[in-house]
């Protein structure tokens, strides 16, 4: 029996630009015929607090939404350094548009601080949102690298849309990809309200992100190998082979 006759619907969660992007990716590889629903859980808002004064040697970046903040900000200091730390490929993509001249990790937090230290610059600046997990700054400056933060947006929380809900009170199975903790979080909190009759699978992107569905019971889960989408994707068609 092929694989695409034996997948369930999909619910995005992600932001709306990511999830749309990641439904696109889906179709590629699943088939244009697949079922999917996007109920973002998260809405990206841009602060503008000042930005910190003094000389910094590279920005650093943990998300696509952090350069698309300091791409907005209106009063960007002139002085800044281009080159910019980025934590996979898809953020250094983004750098790359805001005419920043980016350093890919192609990871996660962790293989972003290994990177920066091997390279042993003496101060940075985290962009980031209200939510960043992983401790760069923190981590860093313990090493002897100076790291301050700049916090310029934040994830407003929302609601699973009726579609959503409808998807997830309902008989058929459901897959639902995750890929970070906050969002894994709101997730398993929202589901808590509802009365869950779909067979529910979640494909986490990080341990990180499974240690947040344990309130989840009945749940399957499967983990990319590696903290990005293209690996997530092969979690889940490894997962429905094996099914």
């Amino acid at each position: 029996m092929a694989i695409q006759s034996r997948l369930p619907a999909f619910l995005l969660t992600r932001p709306t630009a990511q999830s749309h992007r990641f439904a696109e990716q889906l179709r590629q590889r699943f088939g244009e015929d697949i079922s999917v629903t996007i109920s973002p859980l998260l809405a990206p808002c841009f602060l503008e607090p000042p930005f910190p004064v003094g000389p910094i040697d590279a920005l650093i970046f943990t998300s696509e939404t952090g350069v698309a903040a300091y791409q907005a900000h209106s009063s960007r200091p002139h002085y800044y350094p281009k080159r910019a730390y980025c934590v996979g490929d898809r953020t250094a993509k983004a750098a790359v548009l805001a005419g920043l001249e980016p350093v890919s990790a192609d990871g996660d937090a962790s293989a972003l601080v290994d990177l920066i230290r091997q390279d042993a610059p003496t101060r940075l600046l985290h962009v980031c949102g209200a939510h960043s997990r992983g401790d760069v700054a923190e981590t860093l400056t313990k090493a002897g690298i100076a790291t301050g933060v700049c916090v310029l947006y934040e994830q407003a929380e929302q609601p699973l849309t009726h579609a959503a809900i409808a998807l997830l009170q309902g008989n058929d199975p459901v897959l639902v990809p995750l890929f970070s903790p906050r969002t894994a979080a709101l997730f398993c909190k929202q589901v808590s309200t509802l009365c869950l009759q779909a067979p529910l699978t979640c494909a986490a992107l990080s341990r990180a992100v499974g240690a947040e569905l344990g309130g989840l019971k009945g749940a399957k889960l499967c983990y990319a190998d590696k903290p990005t989408a293209l690996s997530l994707l092969e979690a889940i068609a490894v997962f429905y082979r094996a099914a």
